[in-house]
């Protein structure tokens, strides 16, 4: 009865230890908690099939929570893994996407400057006096078409550059989880 009580004792201490015990050395405790448990029993002389069955159900146990703790850390890297990749390629595509429509817009403004200039040289002379209706009001809207465009230029470089920002801090976040990984 009393050697039941100390062995009981025994594996409440050996649990204990072991869920205080780090994730890392985790392997190694374990290890030794076997070859502790299985001295003990071996040098009590007892021979009972009881307690060798208890012994084997509590190390299958503890075999099964290592296995599911070693699963679990290896899913959460991955998916920590892929959320920065996934995070990275999105800023990639938007940057992509944000210099094309700059492209765009440069093309528009030299479009619309242009014009603007040949109808100014077209008529010579004084611009208020000469110009008809029509082509005052054309002039009129080509400059602020191009005050917009100039307005959206800097709108854009700045996003450029706070894509370029952005990317620098996905390519840090890249490195601190390589470096991690290791």
């Amino acid at each position: 009865m009393s050697s039941s009580f100390s062995h009981s004792k025994d594996q409440l201490r050996i649990r204990k230890s072991i869920s205080d015990s780090s994730p890392t050395s985790s392997t190694a405790t374990t290890k030794s908690l076997r070859h502790e448990r299985l001295s003990r029993l071996n040098s009590s002389g007892t021979s009972d099939v009881s307690n060798d069955t208890s012994t084997n159900h509590a190390e299958s146990y503890f075999l099964r929570r290592e296995n599911r703790l070693s699963a679990r850390k290896k899913a959460e890297e991955e998916t920590a893994n892929n959320d920065y990749k996934k995070m990275y390629e999105k800023a990639l595509a938007t940057n992509q996407r944000l210099k094309s429509r700059l492209e765009i817009s440069k093309q528009e403004l030299a479009m619309i400057q242009d014009q603007l200039q040949r109808a100014q040289k077209g008529k010579p002379g004084d611009c208020g006096s000469s110009m008809l209706e029509a082509e005052k009001k054309e002039s009129w809207s080509l400059k602020k078409r191009i005050s917009d465009m100039e307005e959206q230029l800097k709108v854009k470089e700045e996003l450029k550059m706070e894509n370029q920002r952005l990317k620098d801090e996905n390519g840090a976040l890249i490195r601190v989880i390589t470096k991690l990984s290791k």
